[in-house]
């Protein structure tokens, strides 16, 4: 597993964590720095942080092309590795866009329904071909 990969889903185990408990993502992000163990790599802060500065403009993405879906009735884990993903797409210039389509199936295939990995990749796809569009 990449470093990136890593990062990656330690932040997704951060949103989800403040998902499932109503809790504040920056205050539990700089209790994993504190704790240190395991060591919380920065492009996960990186995440996190970007996650959080661009969660209205992020969840607004997703409700307008998540066809069907709602915010509240998506499971925890897929909602928030959209929510990693379209961050990544639209204010990540390093990270190829399909590298970023592709960590977040990889990490839906693993980590949720049966049915996620294509909901996140259609997603993440449709807002792919309007990224030149979009304003960020």
């Amino acid at each position: 597993m990449s470093a990136r990969t890593k990062a990656r889903k330690r932040a997704l185990d951060v949103l989800f964590e403040c998902d499932l408990r109503s809790s504040d993502a920056l205050e539990t992000l700089a209790q994993r720095l504190a704790q240190a163990e395991p060591p919380v790599p920065e492009y996960t802060v990186t995440l996190v942080e970007g996650v959080v500065a661009h969660r209205d403009r992020i969840d607004g993405l997703i409700q307008a092309h998540a066809q069907g879906w709602t915010l509240e009735r998506m499971p925890l884990v897929d909602r928030n590795l959209l929510r990693i993903g379209i961050f990544e797409l639209l204010w990540v210039d390093e990270t190829p866009d399909g590298v970023v389509l592709s960590e977040a199936v990889n990490l839906a295939q693993q980590l949720s329904t049966d049915e996620s990995a294509a909901f996140v990749n259609g997603v993440l796809a449709k807002l792919l071909e309007q990224k030149p569009t979009l304003a960020v």
